[in-house]
């Protein structure tokens, strides 16, 4: 039986990212210290929010969120997913575009003489 979940309203589907064991000196933690990881990927988004210029967010983008109103989704055995409020969405990672790829102002201006 294969089920999936649809956000409706203003919420999205997060797969939260697996809590830290480790800190970034490398220092094991202990299982009851661990750091509680407010971040992971969108896996769905509600109709309502997908077509809201207001929230540029798109399926897959990794997200920080505030765990206050996320709702836990018992549809895995890890119980990872989460339905989250946009509101609750506090920021989107991007990746810088490559410096390749990237335009430069000056080529603008000479494509405009030309």
């Amino acid at each position: 039986m294969n089920h999936y979940v649809e956000p409706l309203g203003r919420r999205i589907l997060v797969r939260k990212d697996e809590g830290r064991t480790k800190t970034r000196g490398g220092i094991v933690l202990p299982d009851k210290a661990e750091i509680p990881t407010i971040t992971g990927r969108i896996v769905e988004i509600s109709a309502q929010i997908e077509s809201d210029p207001d929230f540029p967010v798109r399926k897959y983008d990794k997200v920080l969120f505030h765990p206050k109103n996320a709702i836990p989704v018992d549809l895995e055995a890890d119980n990872l997913l989460f339905v989250v409020p946009i509101d609750d969405v506090v920021a989107v990672f991007r990746k810088l575009p490559s410096p390749k790829t990237a335009k430069k102002p000056a080529d603008d201006a000479d494509a405009k003489d030309n």
